[in-house]
């Protein structure tokens, strides 16, 4: 079990990953259906009228490349909940994703992680008996730190650069698995890669969205790590089926930039960003003035509005 100083250290380092940005970041100038009725007599007491009906929003508010080329993972994380799932709705899997990825967790204003996972810790208590929920916390945060996908194998896996707070559920660290991954930031440029340990393993497939039906997302599900090479029972099996049975599923913005919904079961939990700097500023150009991009996935029946891919 954590000790008290490493499961408050891992609670404020979430905490600041799920809530930097918003205040730094304007939101970005894309449409939306309407949230509320602005027309009503009373100003001061609008009524909601946002209903979830993806269809309608593509059809009457497109997303073009230049709306989608304005959002960045920062900016996006400024925007309520029901904007943040109708941009989701309007775009597609895009790639299955290669290589490395840096995650980002982050909620709509008001929410937070703890608050997130007690609501949901009365679905999966039994099969999590001992487990505490500064634990719980610790391995969420540890989940949405990075990816590397990798494409032959169809499994991701977490790639976690500082394994300190999680000493104490790992044991021995030499008999972690680690790589070299690219590094994002500005060091990049001098120092090119960093030592990373690769944990939670997950397959990724293109699958159903738990949100939007009418086109596949990116599904990166844990429920069959054990399955994989290199699982170790202490402590991928908490992600898995025996335990949180997380499942995210994404799809994507640009290239290098997927927005992402992990699920505690069928459950949402968080929203999160996966991005990589280097592919992302390589193919922004090229993307916004129209570049085709690959749907590895199913894109359903209905036109993407204005994107054309």
């Amino acid at each position: 079990m954590p000790s008290r100083s490493v499961t408050g250290f891992a609670i404020v380092l979430l905490f600041g990953l799920a809530t930097c940005g918003p205040e730094e970041s304007a939101s970005p100038a894309i449409p939306f259906a309407p949230l509320v009725d602005t027309a009503l007599k009373d100003p001061d007491n609008p009524a909601k009228i946002f209903h979830v009906d993806f269809a309608e929003v593509e059809q009457k508010y497109p997303l073009s490349r230049s709306h989608l080329t304005a959002l960045t993972p920062e900016n996006i994380k400024t925007l309520p909940q029901e904007k943040i799932d109708q941009i989701y709705a309007r775009i597609t899997a895009g790639p299955l994703p290669v290589g490395s990825y840096r995650s980002a967790i982050f909620f709509a204003p008001g929410g937070n992680l703890k608050d997130r996972v007690e609501e949901l810790i009365g679905g999966f208590r039994g099969r999590l008996a001992g487990v505490t929920i500064d634990t719980l916390l610790l391995i969420v945060g540890a989940v949405w730190t990075g990816k590397t996908f990798y494409h032959d194998q169809g499994v991701a896996r977490t790639a976690i650069e500082d394994v300190a707070p999680l000493m104490p559920l790992l044991g021995n660290s030499e008999s972690i698995p680690t790589e070299s991954i690219p590094r994002q930031g500005p060091l990049r440029f001098v120092l090119p890669e960093k030592k990373a340990w690769m944990l939670f393993p997950a397959k990724y497939y293109c699958g159903q969205s738990l949100i939007d039906g009418r086109r596949e997302s990116v599904v990166i599900d844990y429920n069959y790590g054990e399955d994989t090479d290199g699982y170790r029972a202490n402590p991928d099996a908490l992600t898995g089926r025996g335990g949180m049975q997380l499942r995210d599923e994404i799809r994507m913005v640009r290239p290098g930039f997927y927005l992402g919904r992990a699920y505690v079961g069928r459950m949402f939990l968080l929203d999160f960003t996966l991005y990589d700097e280097s592919l992302a500023e390589r193919e922004r150009a090229g993307f916004a003035a129209g570049q085709p991009v690959i749907d590895d996935c199913w894109t359903g029946e209905q036109a993407t509005g204005g994107i054309s891919r």
